[in-house]
């Protein structure tokens, strides 16, 4: 099974039939394993990774580092809950060191991104502080070189 969602993570548009040629798995065993991992949720959803500075589209992204207090009971989950439920926060994830949860945020304007975290984000109960960080420049996202050609990974065989 990991095999087969590996080569879905990097590739999600591999059909069945390419990854059973790839890996030696059944087809029917393939197409089985991909709709189960639908089905369980673990595979969440499928994706296009798109540079859209290459089109012009001017886009902000913050990361917001969040300080909080934890609640009886529950920890750092229910605040983390509310916040990960704006539509604002793209990913939310729970940090150990100084700071409690780092959320990013995409909009198109930094002014967007100073009300979100103004306006909703550090007036929550449980919120004891943020600190904002804007992304100035994305050089390589999830294993990808946004910009210039991407060095050759091997070495070519010289006899």
């Amino acid at each position: 099974m990991n095999e087969i969602l590996k080569i879905l993570e990097e590739d999600a548009r591999k059909t069945p039939q390419q990854i059973a040629t790839m890996t030696g798995i059944p087809l029917s065993k393939v197409k089985e394993t991909i709709k189960q991992a639908e089905r369980d949720r673990t595979i969440l959803r499928y994706k296009a990774m798109v540079n859209w500075d290459k089109l012009g589209d001017e886009q902000v992204t913050a990361l917001v580092e969040v300080r909080l207090e934890p609640q009886r009971g529950v920890g750092f989950g229910a605040i983390a809950e509310r916040i990960y439920r704006f539509p604002e926060a793209r990913s939310v994830y729970l940090l150990s060191g100084t700071y409690d949860l780092a959320v990013f945020v995409t909009s198109k304007t930094m002014q967007e991104v100073a009300s979100f975290v103004t306006q909703k984000l550090a007036p929550l109960d449980g919120v004891r502080g943020t600190v904002t960080h804007f992304l100035l420049k994305r050089y390589k996202e999830d294993g990808e070189i946004l910009e210039g050609e991407e060095h050759q990974k091997r070495v070519p065989f010289m006899p």
